[in-house]
């Protein structure tokens, strides 16, 4: 079996993991086998901003770039979201240009997120990465079209567990981010909350990465 770890800021060189390592514009000189590359929301400069989309034009057509992101929106920092969201739209088409899957930062603004991919009709997989909010959002954003990554907050919160179970297994990845914990343990408690093996749960994920990604994990 091979592991999929969905978003991860550390390659750990593991022959039975693929691993999509996140890069940001500036981050380009050595990239690592699996990656992806976009503008957080947390660091965008309006000074770069126009050379790091760029950057994120011409890495977008490296074939070892599995995806756009992490990008999105964060309503909880000071940068506004009306100077967040012309840049996450920037993103998305790119994504759309490239053909690429989006790895979603997402920080309240939901309800934004779910009007921006009305309007624009992207018709690229977004997925929400280390989702951590309530049963009912998830469900909302399932009917949008919308797939989860679960990590780091699914071992934290065991709160999580009615809200993991809740998603169709067709729409969930799982991810370690900048966790210590390895992938393989969130493997370990995704197949528990589920009620079945550790394979199920990687087949089911190596169905979901052929049906986003348009490759064989296997």
């Amino acid at each position: 079996m091979r592991y999929l770890n969905l978003h991860t800021h550390l390659d750990s060189h593991r022959e039975d993991v693929l691993e999509i390592v996140n890069r940001y514009p500036h981050e380009t000189e050595a990239l690592p086998r699996h990656f992806s590359i976009g503008i957080h929301p947390w660091y965008i400069d309006q000074d770069r901003l126009e050379a790091q989309l760029a950057t994120i034009a011409v890495t977008a057509a490296h074939p070892d770039c599995l995806a756009i992101g992490e990008c999105g929106l964060d309503s909880r920092i000071e940068t506004p979201l009306a100077r967040q969201e012309p840049v996450f739209v920037r993103q998305l088409e790119l994504a759309m240009l490239h053909a690429k899957p989006v790895v979603l930062h997402m920080a309240g603004a939901f309800d934004r997120l779910i009007a921006i991919n009305r309007e624009m009709k992207p018709g690229i997989p977004l997925i929400v990465h280390g989702f951590s909010k309530s049963r009912e959002l998830a469900l909302q954003l399932e009917k949008e079209g919308f797939y989860f990554s679960f990590g780091k907050y699914l071992l934290r919160n065991p709160g999580l567990r009615e809200v993991f179970t809740a998603v169709p297994l067709d729409r969930i990845f799982l991810e370690t981010d900048t966790m210590e914990e390895k992938i393989d343990d969130v493997y370990a408690l995704a197949a528990s909350y589920r009620g079945c093996t550790v394979e199920e749960i990687g087949e089911s994920i190596a169905r979901n990465f052929n049906t986003v990604f348009g490759r064989n994990l296997y």
